[in-house]
C-alpha cells in the first residue's frame, strides 16, 4: 500500500505514509492556504444571507499560480468576453476559494489526525467525503507547483525525469510527480469497479 491508495469499503481510501511524507504534504497543504488566502470571516450580527450574495473581485489575481487556480470563465479576445468574465469571478471566486482552502485544510486535518503505526508512518483512512476533499487538494497543489516550475504539456513526458540532481527545482519536480502519483492512485481507488 505504500504510497498507493487502496479502496475501503463505504467509498472511501487508505494509503500508507511515512513520517517524510506526511510533513511534505502537511506543508504543501499549508503553503496552498497561505497562497490563497484567509476567507472572509462572518461578522457577528451580520446576516448570514447577505454573506452568500457578497461580490468577489472581478479581475484576475496576477500572480501566476492564482490566476491558474482561478482562471478566467471565458477568454478576452473581446471587451464582451472580459466583462462577462469579470461577472462570473466577481460573484464565483470567493466560494471557489472558500472550496479551496476547505480541501487544504482537510489535508491538514486528516494528517494531523494520524497515529504513528510505529514504524515510522501511518496509515492514512479517508472517507468518501475526505477523498474528495484530498482530490481537490492534490489537483490545487499540483496546478501551483506546475505553474511555478513552468511545466508544460512537453514536460510532462521525460524532460522532467531527466533534470540532473545539481537542478535547484529537482525537489519540487519530484514533489510535482509524486503528487501526480498520488492523484491518479486515489482517482483510479475512487472510480466505479476498482
Amino acid at each position: 500500500m505504500a504510497g498507493h491508495f487502496e479502496a475501503l469499503p463505504g467509498g472511501g481510501a487508505a494509503v500508507a505514509l511515512d513520517e517524510v511524507e506526511i510533513s511534505i504534504l502537511r506543508s504543501l497543504a499549508v503553503q496552498l492556504m497561505e497562497l490563497i488566502g484567509p476567507g472572509d470571516e462572518p461578522v457577528e450580527g451580520e446576516d448570514p444571507l447577505a454573506a452568500l450574495f457578497a461580490e468577489g473581485p472581478s479581475e484576475p489575481p496576477s500572480d501566476p499560480a492564482l490566476k491558474r487556480l482561478f482562471p478566467d470563465a471565458y477568454g478576452d479576445e473581446d471587451e464582451e468576453l472580459r466583462a462577462a468574465a469579470a461577472d462570473f469571478r466577481r460573484y464565483t471566486e470567493n466560494d471557489l476559494r472558500a472550496r479551496k482552502r476547505e480541501d487544504a485544510l482537510a489535508v491538514v486535518r486528516n494528517l494531523d489526525a494520524l497515529t504513528s503505526s510505529g514504524e515510522g508512518g501511518a496509515i492514512l483512512k479517508l472517507t468518501a467525503d475526505e477523498s474528495r476533499a484530498w482530490l481537490g487538494a492534490l489537483n490545487d497543489l499540483r496546478l501551483t507547483i506546475g505553474t511555478r516550475l513552468e511545466v508544460t504539456e512537453e514536460d510532462e513526458s521525460e524532460a522532467l525525469y531527466r533534470l540532473p540532481d545539481s537542478d535547484p527545482r529537482k525537489p519540487m519536480v519530484m514533489a510535482y510527480l509524486w503528487l501526480g502519483a498520488l492523484q491518479e492512485s486515489l482517482v483510479e481507488t475512487l472510480m466505479p469497479g476498482a
